[in-house]
């Protein structure tokens, strides 16, 4: 690998970092909270690509596995892994993965800006909702033993907020291609 490489990915788990660490707000009634990790995903795997976003929040992931207060509220340790959250934290980066690699495809590929910022869009609405969410709903409903239905009608509440995320991250993401283009990542 690189050293370009490994610095991008380090620079972008700081990053996730750094997002996590903006205070949670807590839901009544629903053990997550609202964070801005996925925003960190979504940017890492759109603007890195599938292969060193996924190794982003690996190493964001590592982090917090250490004992390193890097998780929202400070958090760190094991612990979190078998929390209603660990299932969420897995899928960020199967969720960098899939925004990456449709990022690639979709936005890509597209010719003009608008076609270019649908497909961030796109890929970030895929890979850091859909995918996240696939991981995190089933975990979430074991550990809390609420069951599926009901632990979709709960994260339900966040689907808003991750929108506005996928709106922010496609932006930044299309706005930095124009100085740092996508192709050769």
């Amino acid at each position: 690998m690189k050293s370009s490489n490994t610095v991008l990915i380090a620079l972008f788990a700081a990053l996730i970092v750094v997002l996590s660490l903006i205070p949670p707000i807590p839901l009544p009634a629903i053990p997550v909270p609202v964070t801005l990790q996925t925003l960190g995903a979504m940017l890492a795997g759109a603007m890195l690509g599938p292969v060193r976003g996924a190794l982003a929040c690996l190493l964001y992931l590592a982090l917090a596995a250490v004992g390193l207060p890097v998780l929202p509220g400070g958090r760190g340790g094991l612990g979190a892994f078998f929390g209603p959250t660990g299932g969420f934290l897995v899928g960020l980066v199967a969720g960098a993965f899939v925004t990456g690699w449709l990022a690639r495809r979709l936005a890509g590929r597209a010719a003009g800006g608008a076609a270019r910022f649908a497909g961030y869009v796109a890929a970030c609405v895929v890979g850091g909702i859909a995918v996240v969410y696939a991981c995190g709903v089933p975990w979430l409903a074991a550990v809390t033993k609420m069951g599926f239905t009901k632990a979709v009608l709960a994260v339900a509440v966040f689907l808003p907020g991750d929108l506005a995320k996928a709106l922010v991250a496609a932006w930044v993401a299309s706005r930095v291609e124009r100085v740092w283009p996508m192709l050769g990542r």
